[in-house]
């Protein structure tokens, strides 16, 4: 199985916590590249499939990415026999020998500088017969000769003069890392000893490692500071160990005589004051001499960050406050933010790894990044997994059509080790031959059986602890870093949620904790989403010795819970999800039975409390879907709970641009009884036969690639159930005839009386006969607007004749 993902990349443009699971197989990246059309020229058409719809457009000759393994073995070979020109330098087969795309790249740029790069590249396609990539070669080299700078390097870099145990101390450091991060990357199977777990391709992770360096446009230079944006679980500290492991076996780059070094935040903040210099030695069994003799080569440091997100709001925003002497002792925000800044080693290159939530406050402090964002597994490519893992055709069939069924299950999904974990579990209930509908009601369910599987079972006899008193610790300790936004934790935390030393252990070793990189004293959930969902159970158990037996919600929290995240992310929205699915009533029971202990509903009252006093459902911003409050109706999954909340929403603002948004929008607006007015935006395409999923799929319907279009039916029903509907207004979408084809089948319906038709800025295609027909048999609407919009003209036609019609009532035309 290959290391799948999506990764966009932008140039300094604007878009939470501890560090990601670190082992190898569940990191998802793949590059993204940019081509205006798809390549013929015997390219092997897997990695064409894979990048195709690229938006990165900066990077250089990526044309070469696309070469089969043959070709770019033949490209380098001839290449060795090109003769050196003016100006240039012979490459040799020992550089090129193991150098990848990106590799490749980087070695033309160096040694032959500015247009001779492209002129030797375009001479050797040449000579492959490769008439595209000519045409490309030149296209390329026309639209940035303008501004290409060759670059201001050696390629004859020099070796440092070691001493004899300087040059050990280093072979020393290289092997650490390669016992440290092979053995974490090489585990096929998390956690535990499960062997079903595999990956048969490293095809993109190998794709990708060489181009993350790749050179830039305009000016074809390699960009000196990368930051690697995405949201938690998707694979960022994977990411950085596996550079950092390909650096130790003389992979990553091997033409560049780099000295690579991963920090990691827990290593910055352990001191008051450092120096870089004492960073550096401690990783060289304390060396400082040969610390200083790696940093006085900078352009030859490779320096990774990691795990940041917490400290960069304190970054220091005064530039006479910061630093360039690599030997002064300064505070560790003072040192973090003189290299960021490249105040200090300005000619160092720098690999930055974040979460959204920190680019916004780092941005400033850097010079010219290159912005890439990680985004996990595609569709296809979650698709392609359970294939792959259920290698039984039909047992795929059925577990792919069970989770495409539930769209927030299979969102989750893009995240790899979440996809293997519900494959786990599917395959675990299939083999029992259980219902699975029944097994898992929602998304949350997945989750209580795979960690009731890891938790340990056994009553604990120390000090009178039982099973539930241990459970409460843990989720006291993850609720109170959910809500602190903290994701790491030292001993006096522990101790606080009354886990003592047998506890942690227990958890380590279940693979519910996890060790800090850099700090035995300093803990983390294995993985985000277990803080999150023992976070949410925290307020589900029962503690039958207390006076209120539960642990109550307040206001305040519940209404962060539910917020919208607006413009900034809602680290909270997977905690509110685990907190509504808990409430099924059949995920409750299932709760008690897996994890043994007892759960109380009492909070259910108060999330119907505050949620039902919100009358209008929170307006999305563009960059959202539906309102997170939403999303937790559709996973509690509770009719009659639902009506209760939703029964007073008068209006609902939507932005349809995943089928999630559709399944789960379809859901509730069924319960908004007293809806008036409703604001849309498409911008999905939803046919009638379904390409949203290109792989093969089970059956049609419901079961297989028809369901999205079904699910806007069902969407689109409410203009004839909820007569008090009254308002419609489209905005900023684009529609296919089929989807236009079913709102206005709706709008048509006797039982609609809708009186307001918006159009503002839709495409051309929206407005079409079968729309315009409303005019004519919805007896009821008497406005209509549109807005920044083109009318074709055969549809003013239509228009024209629907207002001449004398079924016609419409009262207004703007």
């Amino acid at each position: 199985m290959p290391f799948p993902g999506s990764l966009k990349e932008e140039v300094n443009s604007t878009p939470s916590p501890a560090s990601d699971w670190p082992l190898g197989p569940f990191s998802s990246y793949q590059i993204c590249l940019w081509v205006s059309r798809p390549l013929h020229c015997s390219l092997s058409p897997h990695r064409s499939r894979s990048y195709q719809n690229s938006a990165a457009t900066d990077g250089v000759m990526l044309y070469m990415v696309y070469l089969s393994k043959e070709n770019l073995q033949r490209f380098k070979q001839l290449l060795v026999e090109e003769s050196p020109r003016p100006g240039s330098l012979q490459i040799s087969w020992d550089q090129l020998k193991t150098a990848r795309c990106g590799e490749v790249v980087h070695l033309l740029i160096e040694y032959f500088p500015g247009r001779l790069a492209w002129e030797v590249t375009h001479d050797i396609f040449a000579k492959m017969n490769q008439a595209e990539l000519c045409l490309r070669v030149q296209m390329e080299l026309n639209d940035i000769l303008p501004n290409l700078e060759p670059e201001a390097l050696n390629p004859r870099e020099t070796q440092m003069n070691l001493e004899e145990d300087e040059s050990d101390k280093l072979r020393e450091y290289r092997l650490r890392l390669m016992n440290e991060y092979s053995t974490l990357w090489n585990r096929t199977a998390w956690p535990g000893n499960h062997t079903d777990f595999f990956y048969q391709d490293l095809h993109r992770e190998e794709t990708f490692l060489p181009c993350l360096l790749l050179p830039r446009k305009p000016q074809g230079r390699q960009p000196k500071t990368v930051v690697l944006q995405g949201v938690a679980r998707f694979g960022k500290t994977s990411l950085a160990k596996k550079v950092m492991l390909e650096w130790a076996e003389n992979k990553f780059y091997a033409h560049k005589l780099w000295n690579a070094f991963y920090f990691h935040r827990q290593e910055m903040g352990q001191l008051d004051e450092q120096s870089f210099t004492e960073l550096i030695a401690r990783k060289l069994s304390g060396s400082r001499a040969l610390a200083s003799k790696i940093i006085s080569k900078a352009d030859q440091l490779l320096l990774l960050f990691d795990g940041f997100e917490e400290l960069t709001s304190t970054l220091i925003d005064r530039p006479e406050d910061l630093s360039e002497d690599w030997s002064q002792k300064v505070p560790w925000s003072v040192l973090l933010t003189s290299l960021l800044s490249k105040r200090m080693l300005p000619g160092a290159t720098l690999i930055i790894f974040l979460r959204f939530t920190s680019w916004k406050n780092l941005n400033p402090f850097l010079k010219c990044p290159s912005l890439i964002t990680l985004t996990g597994f595609s569709v296809p490519e979650r698709s392609r997994y359970f294939r792959t893992y259920f290698r039984n055709k039909s047992e795929a069939d059925e577990a792919l059509s069970f989770v495409m069924g539930n769209t927030i299950l299979f969102s989750m999904c893009q995240v790899p080790v979440i996809c293997w974990m519900v494959c786990s579990c599917l395959k675990q209930q299939m083999e029992r031959g259980a219902n699975l509908l029944h097994t898992f009601p929602n998304a949350t369910a997945v989750f209580v059986h795979y960690l009731s599987s890891l938790f340990p079972t056994r009553v604990r006899n120390l000090f009178n602890k039982t099973h539930q008193e241990q459970l409460k610790g843990l989720c006291s300790l993850a609720a109170e870093g959910m809500w602190e936004r903290r994701w790491v934790f030292n001993k006096r935390d522990l101790s606080l949620a009354r886990l003592d030393e047998t506890d942690i252990e227990t958890f380590l070793s279940v693979n519910i904790f996890r060790r800090v990189v850099g700090n035995k004293d300093l803990y983390a959930f294995a993985h985000l989403s277990f803080q999150e969902f023992f976070a949410a159970l925290l307020y589900v158990l029962c503690f039958p010795r207390r006076l209120r037996n539960f642990h109550v919600l307040d206001r305040f929290h519940v209404l962060r819970l539910i917020a919208h995240p607006g413009r900034k992310r809602n680290h909270l929205t997977q905690m509110a999800l685990f907190l509504f699915g808990l409430l099924n009533d059949t995920c409750a029971l299932a709760v008690e039975q897996v994890f043994r202990c007892k759960v109380s509903l009492g909070n259910k009252k108060k999330l119907l409390k505050v949620a039902a006093q919100r009358h209008e459902c929170d307006p999305p911003t563009p960059h959202h879907g539906v309102p997170q409050l939403f999303n937790c109706l559709h996973e509690i999954r509770e009719e009659v709970f639902v009506s209760q909340i939703l029964n007073n929403c008068r209006k609902a603002t939507l932005v349809i641009s995943r089928s999630k948004d559709v399944q789960v929008s379809a859901f509730c607006l069924k319960f908004c009884r007293r809806l008036q007015e409703l604001e849309l935006t498409v911008t999905l395409i939803i046919t009638k036969a379904s390409s949203l999923y290109p792989d093969p799929l089970p059956a049609s319907g419901p079961e297989g690639s028809d369901r999205c279009y079904l699910w806007w039916q069902d969407f689109c029903s409410v203009f004839r159930t909820h007569e008090s509907l009254e308002v419609l207004a489209v905005t900023n979408s684009t529609m296919d005839p089929d989807s236009v084809k079913v709102l206005s089948t709706a709008l048509k319906r006797p039982h609609c009386k809708l009186q307001k038709l918006i159009f503002r800025h839709v495409s051309p295609l929206v407005l079409n006969e079968a729309l315009i027909s409303v005019l004519v048999e919805n007896q009821y609407l008497r406005y209509l607007e549109i807005q920044d919009t083109e009318v074709r003209c055969q549809v003013m036609e239509f228009l024209c004749d629907a207002l001449r019609h004398p079924q016609c009532f419409l009262q207004c035309l703007r």
